[in-house]
């Protein structure tokens, strides 16, 4: 791994769940993982749902929009985080796969979504003590 490490978060429509893995840990790592999210097939927007409910926890994510995965996100990337998405993610040596099984948001209300992002929350908190924790004070 480099000095920064690098995450993708895939799902089938870059959506939900990678958009809030992906902008969750932004917020709470900041610029100490490079962090990237992509679908393998790409939907039309975010799920509003999800806007709702991570803007509920202080961060904003009105303005993502769901990417194509691509060859080239995969090589750049130390870890890759899938949630949902199969075998459609192209597997290459020397990387770290993870799938994190996370219920869908796709077509639920933010009631229904508050759970998913407080437990994508939980999984990042894990993730960022694991590849770049903070240094001993």
């Amino acid at each position: 791994m480099a000095d920064k490490p690098s995450v993708l978060f895939v799902c089938v429509h870059n959506a939900g769940r990678s958009q809030m893995a992906a902008a969750w840990l932004t917020h709470l790592a900041g610029d100490r993982i490079e962090v990237r999210s992509a679908g393998s097939d790409p939907g039309g927007a975010v799920n509003p749902a999800a806007v709702e409910a991570m803007a509920e926890a202080g961060i904003d994510i009105s303005a993502e929009t769901p990417k194509i995965l691509t060859v080239d996100a995969v090589l750049e990337s130390d870890v890759c985080i899938t949630m949902g998405c199969g075998d459609t993610c192209p597997v290459f040596p020397g990387k770290r796969y993870l799938d994190w099984k996370i219920e869908d948001p796709a077509g639920q209300g933010v009631a229904a979504v508050r759970p998913i992002r407080d437990e994508i929350k939980t999984l990042i908190e894990g993730l960022i003590k694991e590849i770049a924790p903070l240094p001993a004070a």
